[in-house]
This record gives C-alpha cells, sequence and structure tokens, in this order.
C-alpha cells in the first residue's frame, strides 16, 4: 500500500517530489519504507543511529500513526534520516503512556533524498486499528515546513492555529487486512493489555 504526502498541514500542495510511504506485510509485523527529499534541516540529533531519540518532532522526520477510532488509542512511529527512531503508545489524545520503544530500522542518505526501512511489530499496535495519517517534517525556525496526507481543509483552520498531528478526526479509514489478506486477524497484543 503506498501513500504520497502532497501537502502541507493547513492543505496547500507540495511543489517538489513528495514524500512517499509504503506499507508491507512483514515477518511479525508491518514493514514501512519512507523515501523523501532530505534537507538536512535541522542538522542530525545527537542520538545514536538505530536507537529511540526523545523529541524526534523536533527534527527531519516522517510520522506515521495508527488509531483505532472507537478507543482513541493509537501507535505514532517517527523515523528520521539520520537513523533515529521513536514510538509513542497513545491512549487517548496526546495522552503517551508508553515511548521509547526498541525498533528495527535504518536510514541512508543519498545526495538530496533519504531512505528509510523499518519492521514495526504487531504488539506496538493497538487492537482494532481502523484509520491512519502520516506527516513529514522538515526546516527551521520560520522555514518549518509540516505536512500531511490527509491535512486539515483550509475553511476548517482558525485563526492563529498551528499545525496539530494529534487532530484525530482527520485521520482517514485503514485496514491491516487491505495489506495482510482479508482472512488476516491481527495479533493480541500483551503489550497493549497493560494499558
Amino acid at each position: 500500500m503506498d501513500f504520497a504526502i502532497t501537502h502541507t498541514w493547513d492543505s496547500l500542495a507540495v511543489n517538489r517530489d513528495p514524500v512517499t510511504l509504503k506499507l508491507t506485510a512483514g515477518d511479525g509485523g508491518l514493514a514501512m519504507e519512507v523515501q523523501a527529499p532530505f534537507f538536512n534541516d535541522p542538522p542530525a540529533p545527537a542520538g545514536v543511529p538505530g536507537e529511540p531519540f526523545p523529541g524526534l518532532w523536533d527534527y527531519e522526520v516522517v510520522e506515521a500513526f495508527f488509531l483505532n477510532s472507537t478507543t482513541e488509542q493509537y501507535l505514532e512511529v517517527e523515523v528520521c534520516p539520520h537513523g533515529q527512531h521513536l514510538l509513542l503508545l497513545l491512549s487517548g489524545k496526546r495522552n503517551a503512556w508508553k515511548q521509547g520503544l526498541n525498533l528495527a530500522y535504518e536510514a541512508s542518505i543519498y545526495g538530496d533524498k533519504w531512505k528509510g526501512k523499518a519492521l514495526l511489530p504487531w504488539r506496538y499496535f493497538p487492537p482494532g486499528v481502523d484509520k491512519m495519517n502520516s506527516y513529514a517534517i522538515h526546516g527551521s525556525g520560520n522555514g518549518r515546513t509540516y505536512e500531511a496526507l490527509y491535512p486539515i481543509l483550509r475553511e476548517e483552520i482558525k485563526e492563529g492555529q498551528g499545525p496539530d498531528f494529534h487532530r484525530l478526526e482527520y485521520f482517514q479509514d485503514f485496514s491491516l487486512k487491505d495489506i495482510m489478506g482479508p482472512n488476516w486477524m491481527q495479533p493480541e497484543s500483551e503489550l497493549w493489555k497493560e494499558c
């Protein structure tokens, strides 16, 4: 399943090659591949590549959110071109109850582009995922740019409003069965039973 982020968070068109996200069946989880322009702005975080990095959203990053819209439980996945990542499990809007989980993730930069590959274990997904959204962020200061797969409609933006990636009402329908097959059943997660 392929996605392209072609708009900013507030529905303006992106005027360059878009960030793309590819989701496929993986061994014990969902394989996620990101391809994106490389801005190198801001510079790389100080964390070790392949390790979780708190506050990664302040850097150049691509994010994917997987939501159960009834319970408002969701998985937030953040990856960056320099190899760091951050996973958050949330129960209710912005209510992270677990973060800094391990992830098999590698990234490579080639010229003005980068690619990242991750395997998202099923135990990280809340039961009953039925919606998703994805975002890309880069730039510093006034040049900070926020892009969204499913952006907020221009006519719904209030004066002074900024980007907010936890506006769950803008997430769109998504079924893991479309990737895994119609007879696939999402494995139970002992991790989510702790929530």
